[in-house]
């Protein structure tokens, strides 16, 4: 675990995407990537891009249900989840669409290779053996940069 995982700061940034919560029933997530991705065109020019003008990165962010950006309650089992895309801070939501603003935080990546729930268990478990705690809602981020690659990014220390 510890070879594909980093440490960085990342600012508060915005995502727009599709939302639903766990108690939308089993398979949800896959339900709302169908929604954004069917959608994106809706989105598309509120995307936040790289030089080369691809996205710069797609989210599976995740909060509570008060949207304070805290862990999912229930030993992580009940929560809501934002399906999209990073985009400019000022940028507003057309109408179906949710915006985000996430706060400012230190985390703990992991490079996400087979099981999400595996990957998730590895690194709280390396936390705990490493005196560090998250401060938040761990959030799932694909780097178009890297031809898709996932990663989870584990919040420790809000900035």
């Amino acid at each position: 675990m510890k070879e594909s995982m980093q440490r960085f700061e990342k600012s508060a940034f915005t995502v727009i995407g599709k939302e639903g919560s766990t108690r939308d029933g089993d398979g949800f997530i896959q339900t709302l990537w169908l929604e954004a991705n069917t959608h994106f065109a809706e989105i598309e020019h509120l995307v936040k891009r790289d030089a080369n003008g691809s996205p710069i990165g797609f989210w599976g962010a995740m909060s509570d249900f008060t949207r304070s950006f805290q862990s999912w309650e229930n030993n992580f089992t009940e929560g809501l989840y934002l399906a999209g895309a990073e985009v400019a801070d000022n940028a507003v939501a057309p109408e179906g669409w949710t915006k985000w603003s996430i706060p400012a935080y230190e985390y703990l990546s992991a490079k996400v290779e087979g099981n999400t729930g595996e990957v998730f268990a590895s690194m709280l478990s390396y936390m705990e053996a490493h005196d560090e705690r998250l401060a938040g809602a761990v959030h799932d981020f694909i780097n178009p940069a890297e031809n898709g690659q996932a990663y989870m990014f584990f919040p420790i220390r809000k900035l």
